[in-house]
């Protein structure tokens, strides 16, 4: 059983996430506050293992409160709760940086069907159980690949000229720590496709860019692809890369159950660069990414899945590999560790 606290300064909202917390099996609504300082009085006592955790309100803003309550217990989960509006999608990015471990588009409660609430936001609440906090805690993170395997592996890795990375839950955080590590002289462009609402893709990329060596952006149309600089798909769009390593973006196939897709990029890329894309799947739900990997992998690229070990969910990079699209599995360490092994002169 999930033990959640609501902190919200809106009645609707948390009327709405009552509904549908007391609905679900497996949930418990322990509590509620209005603001961040009644949360702050109330939530020691009531004791939850996640708190939703609004980002703009008056008074105690939600960074303030998710700062204190992590001080008080370093290991609590808190999902943020935002607008997307410009500030409040930056406020959200600096959050998940501060050790919020997800967030949700307000406007997922704008809509009255519950089983549509349901869908956007119990699903991801679900994620951060405490069953699922002590699985990854018995987690073991493996020895690194024989020398041989490895340096075979950084040969042919070491042939493409391309890289795209694709992630959803849990992929912030992940991607943070690999652009912050890549050093400058890092070989290849990188096409980074993360899970997110529109409105938040261009804030996050201006925080990897802040945090980074390379030039990190918001891909836009024609943008191009070249080493030091890398592009992040913006939400609401599919990127795809053209043979001149240009950016093209397109609202189509509008069906996908992901917008923008890491399937749509990979696929392109592998046309764009036959035998010369190196793939990376990390942590998310779903199974965006497996097709991808696949055709990368087909078309003699290199392509890499972090392992269950590190990953805040193994779903994405378990339905790759269990397609036969992945060339190793590694966790998200050794993943970095590979990525500054391909830099020249390192």
């Amino acid at each position: 059983m999930t033990r959640i606290f609501v902190v919200d300064d809106s009645a609707f909202i948390r009327k709405a996430l009552a509904r549908v917390l007391k609905a679900e099996p497996g949930l418990r609504l322990v509590g509620e506050a209005a603001t961040g300082r009644e949360a702050l009085e109330k939530i020691p006592d009531a004791d939850p293992d996640l708190v939703t955790l609004d980002v703009a309100m008056p008074g105690m803003g939600g960074q303030e409160v998710l700062r204190a309550l992590l001080r008080w217990k370093p290991a609590l989960k808190v999902v943020m709760l935002s607008a997307h509006t410009q500030e409040g999608a930056e406020a959200t990015i600096e959050a998940l940086a501060a050790g919020a471990v997800d967030f949700i588009d307000k406007t997922s409660f704008n809509v009255m069907d519950l089983d549509t609430l349901r869908r956007e936001v119990i699903e991801k609440l679900k994620i951060w159980g405490p069953g699922d906090s002590e699985a990854v805690a018995r987690k073991r993170v493996g020895p690194a690949a024989a020398a041989a395997d490895y340096a075979a592996s950084l040969t042919a890795a070491a042939r493409c000229e391309v890289c795209v990375i694709g992630a959803s839950t849990g992929g912030p955080i992940a991607l943070q720590r690999i652009l912050e590590c890549i050093p400058a002289r890092f070989p290849m462009p990188i096409a980074i496709v993360q899970h997110m609402p529109v409105g938040f893709t261009g804030p996050f990329a201006d925080r990897l860019s802040r945090l980074s060596r390379l030039q990190v952006s918001e891909a836009v149309e024609g943008d191009r692809l070249r080493p030091g600089r890398a592009l992040v798909a913006p939400a609401g769009w599919h990127l795809r890369i053209t043979a001149s390593l240009a950016a093209v973006l397109a609202a189509e196939p509008a069906d996908a159950k992901h917008m923008p897709s890491v399937d749509i990029t990979m696929k392109s890329a592998a046309r764009a660069r036959p035998g010369r894309v190196l793939g990376i799947l990390l942590t998310g739900m779903g199974q965006d990414g497996a097709e991808g990997m696949a055709t990368i992998r087909a078309s003699g690229g290199f392509t890499i899945g972090e392992s269950e070990a590190t990953c805040v969910v193994y779903g994405m990079p378990r339905a790759a590999e269990m397609r036969g699209a992945v060339d190793c599995m590694l966790p998200l360490p050794e993943i970095i560790s590979f990525l500054e092994g391909l830099t020249p002169g390192r």
